[in-house]
């Protein structure tokens, strides 16, 4: 008797869908194993060049990945006659005696840090498309996502703001209570119980906003894509998932956080060697140019030229690291978002549909 033929959406159904038609409820375990295969599937099959850097670009903006010991690397390694340490202390030094120079300075980090905010908040949500849609569309996905991307930008940037606040006022307030404790004898028992708690106070509110920011990328944010609801709408979505099923978003968030710490240590295993070579060859690049110039007769000096140079040197390292750590993290970051949008995509009704029919979509080309 012939096969009956196959619907092709079947191949790329959710684990959420295999669930309901058996009546169990779907685990972390099975989503992250349908996670796994599906971003081998996206990225190896077949592989596209251009589609990793494009992925390796936006993943530039979340955070690249992985984190590095590499950033300890200073020009102070150089040579001890090169000075760059006392010039550093020169140039800071200047800029503290010029107030115009301090207020430039503040708002350029500021600045910076706001934009890179946003950055972060806006290709969250292309990133989330392109796995939904498995195809790289950054100006159609950043144009369809912007009213999302600004939500999520907005509650995020209160949320740091207001908590940074709290924990400022909170040390200012205990602080001179520590003082007065420390001058009548610093080991007293007022004292170290007040330090301790204050200690374990900020520890727990930064775990916590951990964990919020976290349940936000992985699991609000492909809500918000699939439904077109603002952060808290969409929060609000999320909590009555997890109330109703409190124990399996507590297994979602230990392997969560178990796959997290396994894909950062085997990006960092690939990743030392090379950056291990990039910085000796660095090092090695910048004795060489400050012998031969003392071969030549003429001493390293820092002026505004060599500044240049340096800062200029600076800059390509710096950006040659970050595209490392972006192209070696970027399959680790797709993994954790896809684990995020198959664990949830199986609670709500239509991410699921989306990602059933653009699984069908695919299976067709």
């Amino acid at each position: 008797m012939p096969d009956s033929p196959r619907d092709p959406a079947l191949d790329h159904s959710t684990a959420g869908d295999i669930a309901r038609r058996s009546g169990a409820p779907v685990s972390a375990v099975q989503a992250f194993s349908h996670a796994w295969d599906d971003t081998l599937e996206f990225l190896f099959r077949p592989l596209d060049v251009s589609r990793w850097l494009w992925l390796s670009f936006i993943c530039l903006f979340l955070g690249g990945g992985t984190s590095s010991a590499a950033f300890n690397w200073s020009l102070g390694s150089l040579s001890g006659d090169v000075g760059f340490e006392r010039a550093l202390g020169v140039a800071r030094r200047y800029v503290f005696d010029h107030l115009w120079l301090i207020i430039t300075t503040v708002t350029l980090g500021v600045a910076l840090t706001l934009a890179l905010l946003y950055l972060r908040t806006a290709f969250r949500f292309v990133l989330v498309d392109a796995l939904v849609t498995r195809q790289v569309r950054l100006a159609a996905a950043w144009a369809k996502t912007r009213s999302l991307g600004r939500s999520y930008f907005g509650w995020l940037l209160a949320t740091l703001v207001l908590v940074g606040l709290g924990l400022t006022s909170g040390a200012l307030a205990v602080f001179p209570y520590l003082r007065s404790l420390a001058a009548t004898g610093i080991r007293s028992l007022a004292f170290w119980v007040t330090l301790i708690a204050l200690l374990l106070a900020d520890i727990v509110v930064g775990l916590l906003l951990a964990l919020i920011i976290t349940l936000t990328d992985d699991l609000v944010v492909p809500v918000m894509y699939a439904e077109g609801l603002p952060l808290l709408p969409a929060w609000k979505k999320l909590w009555q998932s997890l109330r109703a099923e409190a124990s399996g978003f507590a297994v979602y968030v230990l392997l969560r956080f178990g796959v997290a710490a396994a894909v950062g240590a085997a990006a960092l295993l690939l990743l030392f060697p090379i950056l291990v070579g990039l910085f000796s060859g660095a090092i090695i690049a910048g004795v060489l140019v400050v012998l031969g110039l003392r071969l030549l007769g003429v001493a390293w000096a820092w002026n505004p030229l060599t500044t240049a140079l340096a800062f200029a040197a600076l800059l390509l390292l710096t950006g040659i690291v970050l595209i490392l750590l972006s192209v070696v993290g970027m399959p680790g970051q797709l993994l954790i978002q896809n684990f995020g949008i198959r664990f949830i995509g199986a609670r709500v009704p239509a991410l699921g549909v989306r990602l059933r029919r653009e699984g069908g979509k695919a299976d067709a080309d």
